[in-house]
């Protein structure tokens, strides 16, 4: 199978990047955190504007109607910036959602307002435990459980998350937007949609804590050399790349098979392979930035905190193993009687 991004796939990631770069997302990011979205919400609406919310979005409900694989290049892209929101929800689960209902009422109802940027959404499903993000400034809020899809209705309390610009919400069920078999099998769906989403956002941010880790090795001087340069350094950087580029095609295959029967195996694999890759990224900016990569003051921060949160928002990795476990198990050939 063929992972190579097509000349207009990456021209789509460099043109993201340049908003994202010129956007000063640390500083949105910060005040995001503080209560403070305008800066944020101007950015994702650029970032709208470039079509990012509606790739998988249906031309008749306003979207690009574009591929799953650049859905994927777009979030890579979002984890590398930390840029902040429920553009998990947004992007890929919401639409996955509402799309795969037997009444289409629903998506007429919100995914022109998500595909133009108007609107964000978020959703909690069975594994998330009835906690939603950013339920407060979100439309639509979703419930998906057990074959029901419901919206939601945001408590006032919040729960406390290490990344202070998640906000976590309690939502309760509502009223009833659809529920049965297809809305269960939509449901599944939606779920390993963001599975994917994830695993995109944390190859993004892994991504960029190794950008910065580099550069900060080559700057930060100790006996008269810069750290780089010394062995110790070099190999916890060669063992980064290393990990995120055998993550990387990974979640492509994962892009590529979400319709196929291999969909939960590939999402979970992709999702457990760039969840560690991104810690590990993690745990060698920490170490190569020293007491400095700790403060909330430093950029680092962001994407530290964000890696930690994301690797399981979408399931524990034991959860995605077993999942892997299970698909094995099932594919393996019946042996014949004796």
């Amino acid at each position: 199978m063929r992972f190579a991004l097509s000349t207009e796939q990456l021209d789509f990631a460099a043109e993201l990047r340049k908003i994202l770069d010129a956007g000063q997302v640390p500083t949105a990011v910060r005040a995001w955190a503080a209560g403070d979205p305008a800066k944020a919400r101007a950015l994702l609406r650029q970032i709208a504007d470039m079509g990012v919310f509606g790739l998988i979005v249906d031309e008749k409900y306003d979207g690009a109607d574009a591929t799953t694989v650049d859905l994927v290049v777009a979030l890579i892209e979002l984890g590398r910036a930390a840029a902040p929101g429920p553009v998990i929800e947004s992007a890929a689960v919401i639409p996955a959602l509402l799309q795969r209902l037997p009444d289409d009422a629903p998506a007429q109802r919100w995914l022109p307002a998500l595909s133009s940027g108007e609107s964000l959404g978020t959703v909690t499903f069975a594994a998330q435990r009835g906690i939603a993000l950013d339920a407060d400034i979100a439309e639509p809020v979703l419930v998906a459980t057990e074959g029901r899809l419901t919206l939601g209705v945001p408590a006032t309390d919040s729960v406390t998350s290490i990344d202070p610009a998640r906000k976590l919400l309690r939502v309760t069920s509502g009223e009833l937007v659809a529920e049965g078999a297809e809305v269960a099998a939509a449901i599944d769906y939606a779920f390993d949609a963001g599975v994917l989403a994830c695993a995109a956002q944390l190859l993004g941010a892994g991504r960029s804590i190794l950008e910065q880790t580099t550069s900060y090795a080559k700057q930060r001087k100790q006996f008269g050399r810069a750290i780089g340069e010394f062995q110790a350094v070099k190999q916890q950087l060669a063992d980064v790349l290393i990990a995120l580029d055998l993550a990387e095609p990974l979640v492509y295959r994962a892009a590529l098979t979400l319709d196929s029967n291999d969909r939960a195996r590939d999402v979970s694999a992709a999702l457990v392979a760039c969840g560690d890759a991104a810690h590990r990224a993690a745990r060698a900016g920490l170490q190569v930035h020293g007491a400095i990569g700790y403060t909330a003051e430093f950029d680092l921060s962001l994407w530290l905190t964000k890696v930690a949160v994301l690797r399981t928002a979408w399931g524990t990795a034991d959860f995605h193993r077993a999942r892997i476990a299970d698909a094995l198990r099932a594919a393996e050939p019946t042996a014949a009687p004796s």
